[in-house]
């Protein structure tokens, strides 16, 4: 299951069931847990610790130091991966920065595709598809069951929610909230992501529920200026939702630091 000419660490600890393929690299303190392929000519870097069954594919680098510039010579930092994550190729994956914590976090059952990158000191959760050239910039969180179509920049500093959409070649610089679709350049919401709801067994109550909250959040063009955020929230709590689903909506809106997408 390990290749002869693979290169792997003494100090790298190899679960069960591991595959490790020509020419891959292994690097120091690195955990691989059971049921991981490293493909041919694929690179995991020092200190990641890989959960159970990922697939990491050739060319992808997952785990290498930062590129931010805060990081110093003999920083300690890390990378966890959870499991049945796929790293198509030449996916960058870096490590956290000591200043920050010192990890880069990823989840379970994502999808990263070809080119993709996700930068130091991210936060992404489960169920998430980054398709080929999406880029994260570094301190980056995405929630769970998030969609990120190609082409799309991430700011640093940004967050994505749960359930969130993000349409192709968008240049996010701001907070994309909960259960939202944005789509051109400008990354502008445009609505609700139904399908994605649907496809999570949403049911259409709470769909309709989710479209009142945005469209408080979100008034028609011609109806007037927004309120204010903190009045938005007040009638948004007043909604009838007995199964806590604006809870997350609410939160996110109210800790945003970099504003909302508009």
């Amino acid at each position: 299951m390990i290749h002869s000419s693979a290169i792997i660490d003494p100090s790298a600890t190899i679960g069960s069931d591991v595959s490790i393929g020509a020419y891959a690299i292994v690097k120091q303190n690195t955990v691989i847990g059971d049921g991981c392929i490293i493909e041919n000519h694929s690179i995991v870097g020092e200190n990641t610790t890989l959960g159970k069954n990922n697939r990491i594919f050739p060319f992808a680098s997952i785990g290498l130091e930062t590129q931010d510039k805060k990081k110093k010579p003999g920083d300690q930092t890390r990378l966890i991966i959870g499991d049945n994550n796929v790293f198509r190729e030449y996916c960058t994956v870096n490590r956290g920065t000591k200043v920050s914590g010192g990890q880069t976090l990823i989840g379970s059952d994502n999808l990263f595709l070809a080119y993709t990158h996700v930068a130091h000191d991210c936060i992404l959760g489960n169920h998430i598809v980054m398709s080929n050239n999406a880029t994260l910039g570094g301190h980056v969180e995405v929630g769970n069951c998030v969609i990120i179509s190609g082409f799309v920049a991430v700011h640093q500093f940004c967050r994505i929610g749960d359930y969130a959409f993000v349409g192709l070649g968008g240049m996010l610089t701001r907070d994309v909230p909960p259960y939202l679709i944005t789509s051109d350049v400008s990354a502008r919401v445009r609505g609700i992501n139904r399908i994605g709801l649907k496809r999570n067994d949403f049911s259409d109550a709470s769909i309709k529920l989710i479209y009142r909250a945005y469209q408080l959040l979100y008034p028609k063009v011609g109806v007037g200026k927004r309120d204010k955020l903190v009045d938005i929230i007040s009638k948004i709590k007043k909604l009838e939702d007995k199964d806590g689903i604006l809870q997350p909506f609410i939160e996110f809106i109210k800790t945003t630091e970099r504003g909302l997408c508009l």
